[in-house]
């Protein structure tokens, strides 16, 4: 209401000043202020008042948006013919000035629509397009703009979630596994923006065959509206009482030619040839061999690990769970999981409960949780004789550590390997690891420092932990170069960050949800780099392993779709990192020393990756009350004195699960 008041006073001043370009930008807003408010009918009027304003002084930007809007109103007020024509001018108009971002959107729409009008087949093919514009755009480092109008129905990724929805509704893994790789990155690019993808993300999503038919069928009508759309607008910049009887007589020709293109339009998904392809979709869509080199590359790359690896992507929607399982030997398969996307994330926030605390029992909620992510694929893990897990976890399912899932009898770290990643796209597990550790630990271990940082305050004091932590590690692995507290700062450490094959920092760090410039990591002098700095200035193409060991170093105190997780292991890889160890909550410090002991220890030890040194650790910890643990040695530190040392019970998983190793561990 208040906005509205100052676009009222605003709409006044620019008709006294005869202003037209900003009457039809602020009639706009006032539209979008009436359809926020749900005053459909309201909305219209003003956005017809626009249109108008906008056709008459040539503003084609200004008119692809306003017929976007008034789609949108049709499509709320659940008319949807009359949205659809709305939308496909809108999408006429947009392509032909080359506004793809808005293109994009537009598709977006036609396809939410469609989808609502359960034409489910020919929804998918508008998704389709929509995604492959954006990932189009991100190639080109253009950053997608977030303008304040109804240009989006719904956010981008719910573009590519719904559309990941509708191919696993329809049983076409391959595809749905293939857009849910790409909607990591475009979360990436929500949080970080100018997320550039790469070649293969920029293939975008396969057309199947008969999908390309329609969108060749379609984007003809769009060609032939384009052309009269040019030739209308070219005349109509002429006033009708100057125009001679012969381009009267055009526009009159033209106006009706555009008439028969939006009945052609409206009659499009009826035609027999769309009917018959959609037919075709139906019977042998998940059939369709047009990815079978995607299919071949995914079984290539499993293969070459020798790792027993299978793929695990997770889909969080509204009514179940699904679950998409690439293994080495067939194609992706697909369990589904009747579970309400409530009814999970209490389960993910209890599990978070009883996990943050040594005096809880955590095994009932890992259990919980086990049953809904693991048991439906336990029998396809068996036959693929499966070792390990690379997985790409989806929304809240970042926050909890796969490893710490409970069958009943054991936890899963002690059966599987886990490798968290950002997306199957964005990582290279072609790069081995370099075979000699060199080491820079750094330390925040005594002082303290406030300070407001967004809309957060932070109060964080040295761990005396710590200290000890880089000194077993500097023992352990001989010439790690160790910096404390004042040596510890961005000065003295960031220069030397790319001589070393492991970064270590025993440090707190916090990264927010949907704040990459309040998301920061702190050095021991009162130092700090944000999420942002990390992007656009460290270079870590030499380092193969950054450890982040303090409190809560995965996430900052407030829980959102885990988005911040997402950020910082793709910001590692995005700056050289091979790989990067974080913590998912507010860890004990002696329990860390303890673990990143046996760590290093069990790295140091050769001939074994990253993942399994971080199971073996965590498995060491499990097995600390028992007596057979003490008998495992690393190479310079005994693991039995590590664990010795520290006087809290290490078996509960508060100590060992929270650490997740995110890229190529393996």
């Amino acid at each position: 209401p208040k906005a509205l008041e100052y676009y009222q006073q605003a709409l006044a001043i620019r008709q006294q000043i005869g202003d037209r370009s900003g009457v039809g930008t602020t009639l706009n807003n006032i539209g979008f202020i009436y359809s926020s408010l749900g005053q459909y009918p309201k909305a219209l009027e003003y956005y017809q008042q626009a249109l108008a304003i906008r056709q008459q002084i040539g503003d084609r930007s200004g008119v692809g948006t306003t017929l976007n809007n008034i789609g949108t109103i049709y499509n709320y007020l659940g008319q949807y013919p009359k949205a659809l024509e709305y939308f496909q001018q809108a999408l006429a108009i947009r392509q032909q000035i080359g506004d793809r971002s808005e293109e994009g959107a537009t598709l977006n729409n036609i396809g939410f629509l469609l989808d609502a009008q359960k034409q489910p087949e020919l929804a998918i093919v508008f998704f389709k397009q929509s995604v492959n514009v954006i990932e189009k755009i991100r190639q080109d480092l253009r950053v997608l703009p977030k303008e304040q109008q109804e240009s989006y129905t719904q956010t981008i990724a719910d573009t590519y979630r719904r559309l990941a929805d509708l191919l696993l509704q329809k049983d076409r893994v391959l595809e749905a596994q293939q857009v849910l790789d790409l909607l990591k990155v475009q979360e990436l690019q929500e949080y970080l923006s100018n997320v550039r993808g790469n070649q293969q993300t920029q293939q975008g999503v396969d057309n199947l065959p008969p999908e390309k038919k329609i969108s060749d069928s379609y984007n003809q009508l769009l060609n032939q509206a384009i052309e009269i759309g040019k030739e209308l607008t070219e005349l109509q910049k002429i006033p009708y009482a100057q125009q001679t009887s012969t381009q009267k007589q055009c526009l009159a020709q033209l106006t009706n030619q555009q008439g028969q293109i939006v009945k052609m339009f409206e009659e499009f998904t009826r035609r027999p040839d769309v009917v018959a392809s959609v037919q075709q979709l139906r019977q042998t869509a998940k059939d369709q061999n047009v990815s079978l080199q995607r299919l071949r590359n995914i079984s290539d790359d499993l293969k070459r690990l020798e790792q027993n690896a299978v793929l695990l992507y997770p889909l969080i929607l509204e009514d179940r769970l699904e679950l998409i399982l690439a293994t080495p030997g067939s194609p992706p398969i697909r369990r589904t999981v009747a579970v309400k996307r409530q009814d999970l994330n209490q389960a993910i926030v209890n599990f978070r409960s009883a996990f943050q605390n040594p005096n809880m029992d955590a095994k009932k909620p890992a259990k919980q949780l086990y049953d809904w992510l693991i048991k439906p694929i336990e029998n396809d893990l068996q036959k693929a004789d499966a070792k390990t897990i690379i997985y790409a976890p989806d929304g809240q399912l970042r926050y909890i550590p796969l490893a710490a899932l409970y069958d009943g009898k054991q936890w899963l770290v002690e059966r599987l390997r886990i490798n968290n990643i950002t997306a199957a796209s964005l990582t290279d597990f072609t790069i081995k690891p370099q075979a000699h550790l060199k080491v820079l630990a750094g330390a925040f271990t005594q002082g303290h420092y406030e300070f407001q940082l967004g809309k957060q305050h932070f109060s964080l004091s040295g761990l005396p932990f710590a200290a000890k932590e880089v000194a077993d590690l500097q023992t352990s692995i001989p010439g790690t170069t160790k910096l404390l507290d004042k040596d510890f700062s961005i000065t003295a450490t960031i220069p030397q960050m790319n001589q070393n094959s492991v970064v270590h920092f025993a440090t707190h760090a916090a990264f927010v949800p949907g704040l990459p410039e309040d998301s920061f990591i702190l050095f021991g002098n009162g130092d700090r780099v944000t999420l942002r700095d990390i992007q656009d200035k460290w270079f870590l193409t030499n380092v193969d392993l950054m450890v982040l060991s303090g409190c809560e170093t995965g996430l900052g105190g407030t829980l959102g779709n885990g988005e911040e997780i997402l950020g910082f292991g793709y910001l590692m890889q995005n700056a050289g990192a091979r790989a990067a160890i974080a913590s998912l909550w507010s860890v004990n410090d002696g329990g860390t020393q303890a673990l990143m002991g046996v760590f290093y220890a069990k790295l140091k030890q050769g001939n074994i990756t990253k993942a399994e040194a971080l199971r073996q650790a965590q498995i060491a910890l499990i097995n600390s009350s028992k007596d057979t643990v003490g008998k495992q040695r690393g190479s310079s530190i005994e693991i039995e004195d590590l664990l010795s040392n520290v006087s809290d019970k290490l078996s509960h998983p508060y100590y060992w699960a929270t650490f997740i190793l995110i890229g190529n561990g393996l």
